[in-house]
């Protein structure tokens, strides 16, 4: 089982310098950690780093062991990693993608296993029935769904999702993450996903990860990260995070901080 561990990671665009020191203890795996923070305040970025997508000073360790840019072979037995915007589709039907997918990181041949695994996975994200249709036929929320089956059917150690909800209607919301939860703990995986529903954040992960402007300002459980204190420091809100009729916390948002 593999942690994903951060010391003093620097990034910049240029001149500009989006992430200036960035340090993160170890997530461990089986647990979900929700990447948090207002638009434009480096969740992307850090995660592409993680990734191994774009260069930054400091270091990204997994189990200790450090990746350097570029080694993508080595980070792809390691890593699966799912943007935000997704590429541009290829002739392909939706079970061939994924089957593509999960051959990718296997060693030599495909093994017997490859076809049951992909229809299972598809299954439990209830697109068993988009298994033949092309991916050019998909609408947007269908193609984000075919995105986490292609993650998922890598059997990543350590799984990155940029917005993976950002167009699905909410009961796949719902199947998403609660099938991420169940998949993170029985595999072992270390899941990191950028949300910004901070509902989704509280009920269904494990930890939570809040950045403003690059830095890191609160670390740890989502009840203790998302509070009235910063909510009002991190987003400029004034608002409450209280219990619901069954016990889940939920935000409620009163206002503009200075309103």
């Amino acid at each position: 089982m593999t942690t994903l561990s951060i010391e003093n990671i620097r990034i910049r665009y240029g001149r500009r310098e989006v992430i200036p020191g960035l340090d993160v203890a170890a997530l461990q795996p089986g647990e979900v950690t929700a990447l948090l923070g207002p638009n434009g305040c480096g969740k992307t970025t850090l995660l592409k780093a993680i990734a191994g997508l774009i260069r930054c000073d400091g270091r990204v360790m997994f189990d200790g062991q450090t990746f350097g840019y570029g080694d993508f072979a080595a980070r792809a037995r390691h890593i699966a990693y799912l943007p935000q915007t997704l590429p541009p589709t290829v002739h392909l039907r939706v079970f061939e993608s994924i089957l593509v997918a999960r051959q990718a990181t296997a060693v030599g041949l495909a093994r017997g296993g490859d076809h049951a695994e992909v229809l299972q996975v598809l299954d439990r994200l209830d697109i068993g029935h988009l298994a033949m249709h092309y991916l050019s036929e998909l609408s947007g929320g269908q193609r984000q769904l075919v995105g986490i089956a292609q993650a998922l059917v890598r059997a990543p150690a350590v799984l990155l999702l940029d917005e993976p909800l950002s167009a699905l209607d909410l009961n796949h919301q719902f199947q998403v993450m609660d099938l991420l939860r169940q998949e993170t703990r029985a595999r072992g995986m270390v899941t990191v996903i950028v949300l910004h529903d901070l509902n989704v954040a509280l009920r269904h992960t494990d930890r939570a990860l809040l950045l403003k402007a690059g830095q890191l300002v609160a670390e740890g459980p989502p009840a203790a990260v998302i509070n009235d204190a910063t909510l009002a420091e991190v987003y400029g809100v004034r608002g409450r995070v209280e219990p619901c009729s069954q016990g889940f916390s939920q935000i409620m948002v009163d206002g503009l901080v200075g309103a």
